[in-house]
């Protein structure tokens, strides 16, 4: 077998080091050419993590399947002449999330095509998630563990078997490890405003993790149960519209302690959007050494887009016929199509109005795709690299690249301007994880 480097991770913290990796969980193509980016400059891998309603079987919202979200991402890759072999790929959430509309039987059964399908197009970080309500469970009853991780040993199964089945083609190929528990929000964030946020409890952790291991012994999987290298808890972090809920290591002691019974597991932080670089190295140090971000991320790209359109409004003063109206087009997109955030923004029409596009939730990602907004977003690129981008302009709205720009260490170019904002949120995700060290 092939062992999965990720397993490093594990024993570098039960060395009592607090070196960890970050989870870049998105499919747009900014963040992802920003994420290779750092790591080729830091000599470091990158992690890049599909969730089940990005990609799956039949496309997910992003039209993409996991062998066209690889192709996507190699493609990156190549054209950033960064090494294949330092790319992880991984499935967030996978499990009836997308199919819980459906009773057990054909909710696991498109389960396991969707888990299959990422296995065998070489994913190899699994984050297996069946806490989710079936058609058929009691919605007035809580669902138990014992459901859930039998539940979750039946796609553990299909995802060895799709191992297998990878290896006759690729004898080389690295062996999955998987990811347990789903102690957050479902993916896209909590939809209740202000929702408060509680740190797993120990005894439910435990609880947890004992009924995991016993349904991977049930199942047959003993073997497989040491391939299990981190569980998904809460330890109180939250993006919100304007902030986060932050890491409070003094809160979460107790629950960063009882990881060390474990030789095998570490914690797997969702949410970890927004938090500064101190919490977030206090998290590796204290345990959680897979640091999962995607709002941030692509609220950084946001906010470059925005800035570059402020720019193209002053610079086409007078001439707005010719303007790409970027901001404008995203407002008109959400406003068309409110489903994606209408549930998640509260409060009086020009709050709404606000959040739609500044909340640190970031629900406008969703509209990146659309095609006027797309359309948008390229006459912009276009229009402020025929105009050439004003230093003062550069300086007012991006003054952290206008320095650069001035040190000859960036591009004065559009593109540029945004991957290399989208960098910085990076950086503190590199400083907290010192995941270089990790091979």
């Amino acid at each position: 077998m092939n062992t999965n480097p990720l397993k490093q991770i594990v024993t570098m913290q039960k060395q009592g080091k607090g070196i960890g990796i970050y989870s870049c969980c998105s499919a747009n193509e900014y963040v992802i050419k920003a994420a290779i980016t750092s790591a080729k400059k830091d000599h470091s891998c990158v992690l890049i993590e599909a969730t089940a309603n990005q990609v799956d079987q039949n496309g997910g919202y992003t039209g993409m399947n996991p062998k066209a979200f690889r192709q996507f991402v190699y493609e990156i890759a190549e054209e950033l002449t960064f090494p294949i072999h330092r790319i992880f790929l991984g499935g967030d959430h996978l499990g009836p999330l997308t199919f819980a509309k459906q009773k057990e039987k054909e909710a696991m059964e498109a389960a396991s095509e969707l888990v299959r399908c990422y296995v065998e197009a070489g994913f190899t970080k699994i984050h297996i998630d069946t806490s989710m309500k079936l058609a058929d469970d009691d919605p007035k009853k809580r669902l138990r563990d014992e459901v859930i991780a039998r539940r979750a040993a039946l796609l553990v199964r299909v995802c060895e078997d799709a191992y297998q089945h990878l290896l006759q083609q690729d004898p080389h190929a690295i062996a999955p490890v998987y990811i347990i528990g789903s102690e957050v929000p479902i993916p896209g964030g909590a939809k209740e405003a202000n929702s408060d946020v509680s740190i797993t409890k120990v005894d439910d952790f435990k609880a947890s993790v004992e009924a995991f291991q016993q349904a991977f012994q049930s199942a047959g999987l003993e073997k497989q149960w040491n391939d299990v290298i981190a569980v998904v808890v809460q330890p109180g972090m939250e993006e919100k519209d304007d902030g986060c809920s932050e890491y409070d290591r003094v809160k979460a002691a107790e629950l960063m302690a009882s990881i060390k019974e474990y030789d095998h597991l570490v914690f797997e932080g969702h949410s970890s959007d927004y938090q500064t670089k101190i919490k977030l190295r206090e998290l590796v140090e204290d345990g959680v050494a897979i640091l999962k971000v995607g709002p941030a991320l692509t609220y950084a790209m946001r906010e470059a887009l925005f800035a570059l359109s402020y720019i193209e409004d002053i610079t086409f003063h007078g001439r707005e016929a010719h303007a790409s109206l970027f901001r404008q087009t995203l407002e008109q997109a959400m406003q068309e199509n409110p489903s994606k955030w209408q549930s998640h923004y509260h409060g009086k029409e020009n709050n709404v109005w606000i959040k739609r596009q500044f909340s640190f939730s970031d629900r406008c990602r969703y509209y990146m795709g659309n095609p006027k907004v797309a359309s948008a977003r390229e006459l912009l690129i276009a229009n402020l690299r025929k105009e050439g981008i004003s230093l003062a302009l550069l300086s007012q709205f991006m003054p952290i690249q206008y320095q650069r720009v001035r040190e000859g260490i960036l591009i004065n170019d559009p593109e540029a301007l945004i991957l290399d904002h989208i960098g910085d949120t990076i950086q503190d995700y590199l400083y907290a994880t010192r995941q270089k060290e990790l091979f």
